[in-house]
């Protein structure tokens, strides 16, 4: 199975060859704070390969004081991209980096603990399909 993605500016393109074995949402202190939002939405698998078609040079990888807790992202736009982990044993790909449908759902969310004290309950607020007036 090939999952294509992108980062936001297009710079740098990447397919995923393989399968993903896990989906989790993850609401650490580190990943709410590389998101700038209440968790990231990562895949995981042990398996899939990860190849770079373009932009390879404007990626950048950040391992938070080398803790394990990894990033990568492209220095132009900042778009949160794949990364090998664990001694090239796990790839961990943020979802919305794919440009295709993701098909698999969420395993469950980890690090619940230590959710941002925002994050509850958000299915029950407003939705909106586009940003409403904001001025009222």
């Amino acid at each position: 199975m090939n999952h294509s993605g992108s980062c936001l500016c297009g710079k740098i393109v990447f397919r995923i060859d393989g399968v993903f074995d896990n989906f989790f949402l993850c609401h650490c202190e580190h990943c709410r704070k590389d998101t700038g939002s209440a968790h990231a939405a990562s895949l995981f698998s042990a398996s899939a390969k990860l190849k770079w078609i373009s932009g390879e040079s404007f990626v950048k990888t950040f391992d938070y004081k080398s803790s394990g807790h990894i990033k990568s992202f492209c220095t132009e736009c900042g778009s949160a991209l794949p990364n090998i982990q664990m001694d090239g044993a796990l790839l961990v790909v943020p979802a919305g980096s794919l440009d295709v449908e993701v098909n698999i759902k969420p395993d469950g969310h980890i690090f619940w603990a230590n959710r941002a004290n925002w994050d509850n309950e958000l299915q029950a607020i407003n939705k909106y399909d586009k940003l409403p007036n904001i001025s009222e």
